[in-house]
């Protein structure tokens, strides 16, 4: 007797396939990734069997139809790590993704990005995604979360849209608190907390010094004396403020004293970058970017990270190879979305899947079923700004009755 019919999906700036291994664990079936970056592309065919295209996605690209479309455009342009060029081209293919589902029309699609996503010309990136699919009749739930709060040892936040077409979709709820970050903890206090960082780590054994490692990537390079005198002084939480000021990087001390135009230190905006931090092995990790090999303390060693223990904080499996040069894979492993976090998105999915005909066409209106912009307690100005637009556009007509704060609150 025949199972269940597996759903399908596309991967569309797939990366190395964060979002296609938890997808795929869930039990869905890929149908085709793609990616404009050979160095992911290796990693991504090393680890997947399914078809994979390397080449730039525009709104031409042929797609084969399939039930789900996922999709992390790239987000250098407006990534709070980055330099947030507005003029920078990868900001428009938010555009080419959302025109994309909607051209194709599969029952579903997840959309993930970075937070900066929000605020990214004045909002205008939230109105490239939303247009054309609302447009088009999916119902929508825009939210930010943070990865901790799902049991993903990390504090990474990220917003994702989750959107059916024609039917309401589910946003997982979170599942776990977390100390160390904003917001973490404040709306989930009854729930457990999140396995912290010393969880992720404690089975590897202690890291090689010559590549490839064992497991692979599990390595590290002789520390220079003045980075292990800097590494020797942190202690849990600490970072490169709370050292003498003689070891700070030049780097760190030209941003810790530079003047903005009126003469306001920039630590009293914000502070400078923290340039190097021991982190605390009894809670999540901060968030794993490209950098964090070098930026990024061992809480019990004097050592920095390895490759192999970012992707464990990343959940990618042991087995998962990564290819390229240090940095090539440094940066591939700090933009996947956590194999972990995508499976809970998936196994929510294929629910309401179970639920609903898959495939189907749908002529009526679309709409913006929660918008959630923030996991803290407080907005930026600019923030705000993009809330109010946000409300004007697409919420107001439908939901006039409601205050702005439940709007944004309401499930």
């Amino acid at each position: 007797m025949d199972g269940p019919i597996q759903p399908t999906f596309s991967d569309l700036f797939c990366g190395v396939g964060g979002l296609s291994l938890g997808f795929q664990s869930a039990g869905f079936v890929c149908v085709q990734a793609i990616d404009h970056d050979e160095a992911a592309a290796a990693t991504y065919r090393a680890n997947f069997s399914h078809p994979m295209r390397v080449e730039e996605i525009t709104e031409k690209t042929t797609l084969v139809s399939t039930d789900v479309i996922l999709g992390g455009p790239p987000c250098q342009g407006f990534s709070s790590a980055g330099l947030r060029r507005e003029n920078d081209r990868r900001n428009t293919l938010v555009r080419v993704f959302s025109e994309q589902v909607a051209q194709q029309r599969p029952s579903a699609f997840v959309f993930e990005n970075v937070e900066g996503f929000l605020t990214a010309s004045a909002g205008d990136r939230v109105f490239d995604l939303l247009e054309p699919l609302i447009e088009a009749g999916y119902q929508i739930h825009l939210r930010k979360i943070n990865a901790a709060n799902y049991g993903i040892p990390q504090h990474r936040k990220r917003v994702i849209a989750v959107g059916g077409l024609g039917w309401v979709p589910t946003f997982p709820d979170a599942t776990h608190t977390a100390y160390g970050a904003p917001g973490a903890m404040t709306p989930v206090r009854h729930l457990p907390f999140c396995p912290p960082i010393a969880s992720a780590l404690d089975s590897l054994p202690e890291p090689g010094t010559i590549p490839p490692g064992n497991p692979s990537g599990h390595w590290t390079r002789q520390l220079s004396e003045i980075d292990l005198q800097r590494i020797q002084k942190l202690r849990p939480g600490q970072s490169m403020k709370d050292l003498p000021e003689h070891l700070w990087h030049e780097s760190y001390r030209r941003r810790a004293y530079r003047r903005v135009r009126d003469g306001t230190p920039t630590e009293r905006r914000g502070g400078a970058p923290f340039g190097l931090r021991r982190l605390r092995g009894d809670q999540p990790s901060k968030t794993i970017t490209s950098g964090a090999m070098t930026e990024f303390v061992h809480p019990a060693d004097d050592r920095f990270l390895t490759l192999r223990e970012c992707a464990r904080i990343q959940t990618f499996p042991d087995d998962f190879t990564f290819h390229g040069s240090g940095g090539q894979i440094a940066t591939q492993i700090g933009n996947a979305v956590p194999p972990r976090l995508g499976e809970i998105f998936a196994r929510s999915l294929l629910a309401d899947l179970q639920c609903h005909p898959m495939g189907r066409s749908v002529d009526q209106h679309g709409g913006l079923l929660s918008f959630l912009p923030t996991t803290g307690s407080g907005m930026s100005p600019a923030l705000k700004a993009v809330c109010e637009r946000i409300d004007v556009s697409f919420i107001s007509a439908t939901k006039d009755a409601l205050s702005m704060e439940q709007l944004f609150l309401w499930r």
